[in-house]
C-alpha cells in the first residue's frame, strides 16, 4: 500500500497533491451526488459569481465534473494543458467567490467576506501560476534518461519500425533484430543517414530460443538503455482449425521471448541503476477474446508481466511500460489472417508510449480502445464482454476460420 500511494503522489509539492485530491474527491463522490441525489430544490451551482438554482443547477453541473474530472487527470499525470488551465480556472474560483459575496450579502460585510473568500482561492491560483515549469518543464531526453543504446525486436516493418526511427530521432543508437535481414539493412541506412547515429543488425527468429539466445549474446558489449520487447504474432480462427506448431511459435514469440530477452538485459540496467523496458501488449489482452484466444491469452500475459516489473523495479531506476495498442496500420492483420480493418497508425501508437513512458505501467492508445479496455470489462460481465467480442472478432475473420 505504501509503495502504490507513493507511486500516486511523487513528483508533486504536497499542496498540489492536497488539489489532485480534491479533484479526485469532487469527481467521484460529491459531484455524482450533487447530480444524482442531491434535492432540485436544493441544488446550487456558482459560475462567475452567478448563482444557478434548481434545474439550471442540474443543467450545469456536468461542466463542473468535467472540469474536476480533468483535474484529476491532469494533476495524476502532470499534464503539460494545466497550465495555464488551472491557475486560470481557480482564479475564476475566487473572483467568483468576491463578487457572489458582494452581490449576495452587500456593503462592507459582502465586500470583506468577498476578500476573505476569494483570497483564500487566490493563493492556490497564484501557487499554481508560478509551478508552470512543473508542467511544462522540458524533461531529460531519452538518451539522457536511459543512456547511448536501444534495442527492438520485430524492427523490420509497423510499430517496431517506428519505435527505432523515434528512439534514433531522440539520439540513440540502435540495436534492430527481425527475421527478415535486407528490411533491417534498409532501415539501418536510413537511420544512419537521417539522424547520425550508429545502428547493428540481429537477424533472427524470437520463436526459436535459440534466437533469443543470440540476440543476448550479440549486444553483450553494449549498454542497452531501451529495450523494447516488440516483436509478436497474431492467429486468427477457431481453435480446433489452427495449427498447433503455429500456436506453439506464436507464445514463445509473444511471452518467452521478453521474459528471457529483459532477464537477459536486465542486470547491465540494474548496475547503471537505469534503464527502460517496454513490452508491446495488446487491449486484447483485457479481455476474453474469442478467434482469438491464444493471442489474446499472450497479451494478457505481457500485461500483467510488465505491471508486475514495473512495481518490483520502480525504486532501482528502471521505467517499465505495457504498451496496449488496437488496430494499427502494419502487418499484423494479414499475418494474422484477418479481414483487413482500419486502425491506427503506428506513428500515434509509438508516440502514446513514449509520452507515457516513466510516467504509467501500461498505456493504452486511443479513446476507443481505452474504453473497450476499461469501461466494458468493469461495468458489464466477462461472459457478455466474450460474445460481443467474438461478434466483431468474427466480422474481421474470414468464414473459412470460424
Amino acid at each position: 500500500m505504501t509503495g502504490w500511494l507513493r507511486s500516486i503522489f511523487d513528483g508533486r509539492p504536497g499542496w498540489m497533491n492536497a488539489i489532485m485530491v480534491f479533484c479526485a474527491f469532487m469527481t467521484f463522490v460529491y459531484v455524482p451526488w450533487d447530480l444524482f441525489w442531491k434535492p432540485v430544490a436544493l441544488d446550487q451551482e456558482v459560475w462567475f459569481g452567478v448563482m444557478f438554482t434548481g434545474w439550471s443547477a442540474k443543467l450545469v453541473t456536468p461542466l463542473h465534473w468535467a472540469v474536476y474530472a480533468a483535474g484529476a487527470v491532469g494533476f495524476r499525470r502532470m499534464r503539460p494543458w494545466m497550465w495555464p488551465w488551472a491557475p486560470l480556472y481557480v482564479a475564476q474560483v475566487a473572483f467568483g467567490m468576491f463578487l457572489w459575496s458582494v452581490l449576495e450579502k452587500g456593503g462592507f460585510t459582502g465586500f470583506a467576506l468577498g476578500v476573505a473568500a476569494g483570497g483564500i482561492f487566490a493563493v492556490p491560483a497564484v501557487m499554481l501560476w508560478q509551478a508552470r515549469s512543473l508542467f511544462q518543464g522540458e524533461a531529460p531526453g531519452l538518451r539522457e534518461r536511459y543512456g547511448e543504446w536501444a534495442l527492438v525486436t520485430g524492427a523490420s516493418v509497423g510499430i517496431g519500425a517506428e519505435f527505432a526511427r523515434r528512439l534514433a530521432q531522440a539520439g540513440l543508437s540502435i540495436v534492430l533484430t527481425a527475421r527478415r535481414e535486407e528490411k533491417l539493412r534498409e532501415l539501418a541506412d536510413d537511420l544512419e543517414k537521417s539522424h547520425h547515429v550508429s545502428t547493428r543488425i540481429v537477424a533472427a527468429d524470437l520463436a526459436d530460443p535459440a534466437g533469443v539466445d543470440a540476440v543476448v549474446e550479440a549486444v553483450r558489449d553494449l549498454e542497452i538503455g531501451v529495450l523494447v520487447n516488440n516483436a509478436g504474432a497474431g492467429y486468427a480462427g477457431r481453435f480446433d482449425k489452427q495449427d498447433a506448431a503455429r500456436l506453439r511459435d506464436m507464445v514463445h514469440l509473444n511471452c518467452t521471448a521478453p521474459v528471457m530477452l529483459t532477464h537477459g538485459l536486465l542486470p547491465g540496467m540494474l548496475a547503471r541503476r537505469r534503464g527502460a523496458v517496454i513490452i508491446v501488449g495488446s487491449v486484447a489482452g483485457r479481455q476474453p477474446l474469442p478467434l482469438h484466444g491464444v493471442y489474446s491469452a499472450t497479451k494478457a500475459f505481457d500485461l500483467l508481466l510488465g505491471e508486475s516489473l514495473a512495481v518490483e523495479l520502480r525504486d532501482e531506476g528502471i521505467d517499465v511500460l505495457v504498451l496496449e495498442p488496437g488496430s494499427t496500420e502494419t502487418e499484423f492483420q494479414q499475418v494474422a489472417g484477418e479481414i483487413a480493418h482500419p486502425g491506427e497508425s503506428a506513428h500515434k501508437v509509438v508516440g502514446v508510449a513514449l509520452d507515457a513512458l516513466g510516467r504509467q505501467s501500461s498505456v493504452v492508445s486511443g479513446a476507443l480502445n481505452w474504453l473497450r479496455a476499461n469501461a466494458a470489462n468493469r461495468l458489464l460481465p466477462r461472459a457478455l464482454v466474450a460474445h460481443v467480442a467474438r461478434d466483431v472478432v468474427a466480422s474481421q475473420t474470414p468464414e473459412e476460420l470460424r
